[in-house]
């Protein structure tokens, strides 16, 4: 009896998820917590699209949304695993997109002049399709990593630590079944390679410190010597990655213009989304440097996204501060888009829960998520023509809330 629910192959995943299922105890559900935000695999995550969808529903998620850099390859796998376990699905993808506007630094840590924006709620048959679109930039986004590991050789080369591409990166990734690899596929190969060499130990920490001159905190050191940690390789990357700026390239062939990407994804009935980050000053998740982002010109910067074409506004309620929050919703209501939450969960350390959405002023946030789920099921059932924000659709219901009530009904009934 096979239960490994990271197994090589999907097929293997989803038998092993049935065994599972058989002695493992019903969590207890809350209907007032959601997540869209999910990476697997396929983008950077220690969990399959299908240990993913195990993780949402133990931890009490009446539905669950999957979320992988510049691909769907995982999609299907999720969807499947979902309907196994008895919860609402949703998928879609997150992108770096052009958008030279004269903000300069907006919604990108490292990258001026771009956004991060996502495709929500991608109906069935637009899957396969919509992931063939995105292939010509998995493989640009693989040339920039390339040389990006040769950055990184030349810098810790010295110290005897070289990173090859195609040895030590592509191996870690799904890059061949349509996965991406990102910033964090490097970092993490080279937190393998220290630990390798250091193990959980003393002489990892001065490495860290004093040859590769990076800050790490008591409470990390505890951590990285913590013989039981099951996540020392994702604390290490964390320590790694606050030292990005030496190897980071500009993208460029690898991103889509935000006009097209916006027009793509409405071509196969998904919901472009653009994905709020908001300034950093004392984290409220206690994982970010204090940066500037978009807050000081948010308005305008919605006012031109709602010329691109773009519905809705995703955004995450942990990573924010309430008034920062209070402050992006009422933008949303009083500009027309359509509210997305979701947390970001790409490490183990990082919890599936998000128990913000618990509180009064977020529960719209539930009822959008129902939605997303209705849309994708309508426009796979009936057709692209009768998704959320078609053209037969707002023309029937034009008031978005009236849109939103109706399509969140349909998806609580898709999953009973």
């Amino acid at each position: 009896m096979k239960t490994d629910l990271n197994a090589k192959t999907k097929e293997e995943r989803l038998s092993a998820l049935k065994e599972v299922l058989k002695t493992a105890e019903k969590p207890v559900f809350r209907d007032n917590d959601a997540n869209n935000h999910i990476h697997t695999i396929y983008s950077f995550s220690p969990y399959s699209p299908t240990k993913a969808a195990f993780m949402a529903y133990s931890a009490g998620l009446t539905s669950a949304g999957i979320m992988d850099h510049d691909s769907l390859s995982g999609a299907e796998e999720f969807k499947e695993a979902c309907r196994i376990l008895g919860l609402g699905s949703t998928c879609g993808m997150e992108v770096r997109a052009k958008f030279d506007r004269g903000f300069g630094r907006i919604n990108h840590p490292d990258q001026q002049n771009c956004i991060y924006m996502s495709a929500h709620g991608v109906p069935k048959q637009s899957i396969k399709p919509f992931n063939d679109y995105m292939a010509f930039y998995r493989e640009k986004r693989y040339e920039r990593d390339r040389k990006m590991c040769d950055i990184i050789t030349e810098k810790y080369g010295k110290f005897g630590l070289t990173l090859d591409f195609d040895k030590d990166v592509y191996p870690i990734s799904c890059a061949s079944e349509g996965g991406s690899i990102t910033e964090r596929h490097l970092l993490f190969a080279l937190a393998k390679k220290l630990a390798d060499r250091f193990g959980r130990s003393d002489d990892l920490i001065n490495f860290l410190e004093e040859d590769l001159k990076l800050g790490v905190s008591d409470k990390i050191k505890g951590f990285l010597k913590d013989e039981e940690n099951p996540h020392f390789l994702y604390d290490l990357l964390g320590v790694l990655k606050a030292d990005t700026k030496f190897f980071y390239i500009d993208a460029t062939d690898e991103m889509p213009t935000a006009e097209e990407f916006t027009k793509t994804a409405i071509s196969f009935g998904a919901i472009p989304a653009y994905a709020y980050l908001g300034d950093v000053g004392d984290s409220v998740t206690g994982d970010k440097k204090a940066q500037k982002f978009e807050d000081d010109f948010l308005p305008e910067l919605l006012d031109e996204i709602k010329k691109v074409g773009i519905y809705a506004v995703a955004y995450m309620p942990t990573r924010n501060t309430r008034e920062q929050l209070k402050r992006v919703s009422s933008l949303c209501k009083g500009k027309g888009f359509f509210e997305i939450s979701g947390e970001d969960i790409n490490s183990s350390r990082q919890s599936f829960a998000c128990k913000a959405l618990a509180l009064p002023e977020y529960a719209h946030l539930i009822d959008a998520t129902w939605a997303l789920i209705g849309h994708e099921y309508i426009s796979s059932e009936k057709g692209l023509s009768a998704g959320m924000f078609s053209k037969e659709t707002v023309e029937k219901t034009p008031d978005l809330y009236e849109r939103i009530a109706i399509f969140s009904k349909i998806g609580r009934n898709s999953v009973k």
